[in-house]
């Protein structure tokens, strides 16, 4: 038997079932008329962000990285709860428009910027955070070609690295930001062209539980972009301090202390530097935001036996959710949190495999799970489901296509 990772406290059982903030889901999946099928809560997302604006400091901004879950109805949800976004490709800027998001809330990050996407964003009016040298000087050129002021910042690829990151994105040799000593000229040099200078953007890791690691992070992204203020010798409008606050996924994962961070964070602030006195400083927040308050929703096809163990195959499966599958960066798999719907919160009764529909002997969603005894018909939801799953997932795969998606 392997256990399973810990559902969040927020789901209840009405009647005895799974239910999302008060209605069944078998109910939710019935109205969809089909499975698999996402389900969001509007309530988790609002408590969660509600609970982080009560622990940072007051002038601690919080983006939204939209590439954790881009479903459009929660995009204009999030346009009244967040105070900007992030986004990582010209298709993610089409998104963010679409859902009614004003570019000056929009920053784009990523290597590999293709020349129409530079031109969408300056076009748009959305910060860029340059990636390279070479990056810069082709936005540059692009916004004079259109007679416009590109909005640019600079990714820093720092020397430290979020300690306890389930992916470092700083720390020697990497693909993303420019190499900190290289940054304060090459922002002297696009200040000098005429371009909105608008700081600087440092990512450090995602999916950390370790709240001292991340307010060793936050320290070392605080007194970095001081120093390189200094260098350049100009006032820094912005420092996106990144993000990494991670949720528990597996048995054994503690709930991030935010509350520490943010007291953490304050004393910090407290006591700033001159040259970043008045910088804007915000916090990059993807799956922390979205994570928990997701639910993937599949039905059982077929239960069979196979050398004396059971299976569950469902309808659903790693292309719509690579993550829980072990296939999203996961060196050892393990379960997510996983439950029979009709049988919410009751006591199990069998070890069983639930697999997905796919041809692969990768699609896997629990390995040996102890769970209620469930059938042919009944509803298995995957939780932890609001990020990285829909938009993360290969769906083509097989020609399966997309889940369903509801906020609820």
């Amino acid at each position: 038997m392997k256990p399973l990772g810990p559902i969040p406290s927020f789901y209840q059982a009405v009647d005895g079932e799974l239910s999302v903030d008060g209605q069944k889901v078998r109910k939710i999946a019935e109205q969809a008329g089909r499975t698999p099928i996402f389900i969001y809560s509007r309530v988790a997302i609002q408590q969660r962000i509600s609970r982080l604006r009560k622990a940072l400091p007051k002038r601690t901004d919080i983006n939204y990285a939209i590439k954790a879950n881009s479903y459009a109805p929660l995009l204009e949800m999030m346009s009244g709860l967040v105070d900007g976004f992030d986004i990582a490709s010209g298709g993610e800027l089409a998104m963010a428009q679409q859902a009614g998001l004003e570019a000056s809330r929009i920053s784009f990050a990523g290597p590999g910027k293709r020349d129409d996407e530079l031109e969408a964003a300056i076009a748009a009016g959305a910060t860029l955070n340059l990636e390279s040298e070479g990056e810069a000087a082709r936005a540059i050129a692009i916004g004079r070609r259109l007679g416009a002021q590109p909005r640019l910042a600079i990714r820093v690829n720092p020397e430290f690295e979020l300690k306890g990151s389930g992916m470092k994105m700083g720390g020697g040799a990497k693909p993303f930001g420019v190499d900190a000593e290289r940054v304060p000229a090459l922002a002297r040099d696009i200040i000098a062209q005429g371009a909105d200078w608008r700081g600087l953007h440092i990512f450090t890791g995602s999916q950390a539980l370790d709240a001292d690691a991340i307010i060793e992070a936050q320290a070392n992204v605080l007194s970095l972009a001081s120093e390189i203020a200094s260098r350049i010798g100009t006032s820094l409008p912005k420092l996106n301090m990144g993000g990494g606050f991670g949720i528990p996924y597996f048995h054994g994962d503690k709930p991030l202390d935010v509350e520490r961070i943010g007291a953490a964070l304050s004393s910090r602030m407290a006591a700033l530097p001159q040259n970043l006195a008045a910088t804007e400083l915000c916090v990059e927040l993807g799956r922390y935001l979205v994570g928990e308050a997701g639910i993937y929703v599949t039905r059982i096809v077929d239960r069979k036996i196979s050398h004396g163990e059971t299976y569950l195959v469902t309808d659903g499966g790693l292309h719509h959710q690579l993550a829980a599958s072990g296939n999203f960066g996961t060196v050892v798999r393990r379960n997510y949190p996983l439950a029979v719907v009709k049988a919410f919160g009751a006591e199990p009764a069998e070890i069983a495999n639930v697999v997905g529909c796919l041809c692969t002997p990768l699609d896997r969603l629990a390995d040996r799970a102890h769970l209620p005894r469930a059938d042919v018909g009944d509803l298995v939801a995957v939780f932890c489901a609001g990020a990285y799953g829909a938009s993360a997932s290969p769906s083509a795969f097989l020609g399966q296509g997309p889940a369903a998606e509801v906020l609820v």
